[in-house]
């Protein structure tokens, strides 16, 4: 659906994105990450038309009326209902029969005759969805689209952007991680304009956190952590609270084959060992750091 070639944009002597080389499948989930002022927001309007590349190209395989964009801060004229604010915007992109549908699925059945003026910052941010969503777009670019809402809005927004899955296709930007593991297919990471990433989840926590075990000890028994450093494939042990030790290693198969002998030996009780889930926060800061 998406593919760039060399994206760059500057401003003067800034380089906000930098040779960028992105590709989005049809019809997935895709997440972009990064710091403040990695670059997403200018990536995201270079993408949607709003920015003119400095250099590089972007192909999109969807007609203009077919994309919709989601800003990071949508705001509406405060003297219209939230219902006039999607009836406009399906008058300029069609899906009339649609109005009810999206603003129930953003949680604004009851506040749709309500002016936006007396909206609160995350009712604002569902409406955004609604009208984003009320022309049916193949593909929708969505700056920050959970980042003020509660717990429960923030479920509400990452329903709707999972069922689009394989009917549409969504690019969206996001500081909370969790999101994007939870609900995309792949992911891009960006730093100081340039991609560090991009492929799917599975292959980002697989490939680039460093393996940890998660060690549960009797509090009464021997620290095993100078034994544990000894170990040729042991890059790390940190103390966490309630007897548990994370026990960074450099190689599965060796842990899986010795580690248990280790704590044997170091005479500590163990109560249970596992290998500890990578996140993609982990990942992430692994990358960038």
């Amino acid at each position: 659906m998406i593919q760039t070639t060399g994206l760059t944009k500057r401003y003067g002597e800034k380089v906000a994105v930098d040779a960028v080389d992105l590709v989005v499948e049809d019809g997935s989930v895709h997440g972009l990450v990064g710091r403040n002022g990695a670059g997403k927001t200018t990536l995201l309007r270079m993408l949607a038309g709003l920015r003119t590349p400095t250099s590089g190209s972007v192909s999109i395989e969807s007609r203009r009326e077919e994309l919709a964009v989601l800003p990071d801060t949508p705001r509406f004229d405060p003297w219209l209902t939230g219902r006039e604010v999607v009836e406009l915007a399906a008058s300029l992109v069609g899906g009339a029969d649609r109005i009810n549908e999206v603003l129930g699925g953003a949680g604004l059945s009851d506040a749709g005759d309500r002016r936006v003026g007396g909206y609160s910052r995350g009712m604002l941010q569902r409406l955004g969805i609604a009208a984003a969503l009320v022309g049916s777009p193949r593909l929708l670019l969505a700056d920050e689209p959970a980042s003020a809402l509660d717990p429960q809005g923030r479920r509400e927004v990452l329903d709707v952007i999972g069922r689009m899955r394989g009917e549409a296709t969504v690019l969206f930007s996001s500081h909370i991680l969790a999101d994007v593991q939870e609900v995309c297919d792949s992911v891009s990471i960006m730093e100081e304009g340039r991609l560090l990433f991009q492929g799917s989840i599975r292959d980002l926590l697989i490939g680039s956190a460093t393996p940890r075990y998660l060690v549960r000890i009797r509090p009464d028994s021997p620290d095993p952590r100078p034994a544990l450093m000894e170990q040729s494939w042991v890059s790390g042990v940190e103390a966490r609270s309630d007897g548990v030790l994370g026990v960074s290693v450099r190689s599965l198969e060796d842990a899986e084959l010795h580690l248990a002998g280790v704590l044997a030996s170091a005479g500590s009780g163990v109560i249970s060992l596992g290998p500890e889930a990578v996140t993609l926060e982990q990942a992430f800061l692994e990358l960038t750091s």
